[in-house]
């Protein structure tokens, strides 16, 4: 059991240190941070959504955002579309599954907004179908994704891929993406 922690431990290190040596990666969530700060500066608020690990992720995403990471500072928007189980449920009832987020983005997003999906596949069909509602809508767009980036990577205006097969990995990835992006938009904002 001892060498399976270590080698999992490793597997950590090994997919953060490529991401480490991916500069295309580091200018695009450089390039997101700036996007946060001028959306939150502006009236604008992130709506975030997931599946699974990836909806808790984005609870997280937002209660670091609403609350605060790091410092004391005033509380910004954020909408976590996975929140709400009765819309969720009545949305999937009548409209089907795929329409979970859409539906809500639809209703929640503006042409101030962010969206940002999480998708370790990068093929959730209603992280994507959200995305494309929100681009029709005028906000920015940005997904959290794994693999290869599948098919939502090329209709974001920002795309963090994980380049890993892993869910576990990436999922582990994802949240220290979020942490960073959380703390230098704190550092512009709350200064």
């Amino acid at each position: 059991m001892y060498e399976q922690i270590k080698e999992r431990i490793k597997d950590s290190i090994k997919v953060k240190q490529g991401l480490l040596e991916n500069t295309e990666l580091l200018k695009t969530v450089s390039s997101l941070a700036d996007e946060i700060v001028a959306c939150i500066r502006n009236g604008g608020k992130l709506v975030i959504c997931g599946n699974g690990g990836s909806a808790s992720d984005a609870l997280h995403f937002a209660g670091e955002i609403v609350g605060r990471f790091q410092r004391e500072r005033s509380a910004w928007p954020a909408v976590v579309l996975n929140a709400d189980v009765a819309t969720m449920t009545a949305i999937a009832n009548d409209y089907g599954y795929d329409e979970i987020f859409s539906r809500q983005a639809e209703a929640h997003v503006t042409d101030k907004d962010i969206f940002i999906g999480i998708s370790t596949s990068g093929n959730s069909k209603n992280v994507l179908s959200a995305v494309k509602v929100s681009k029709s809508k005028g906000a920015k767009t940005a997904a959290l994704l794994g693999k290869d980036g599948g098919k939502i990577a090329p209709e974001v205006d920002y795309a963090l891929v994980v380049p890993c097969d892993v869910t576990a990995r990436v999922q582990e990835s994802h949240i220290c993406l979020i942490h960073i992006l959380c703390e230098i938009s704190e550092n512009i904002l709350a200064s």
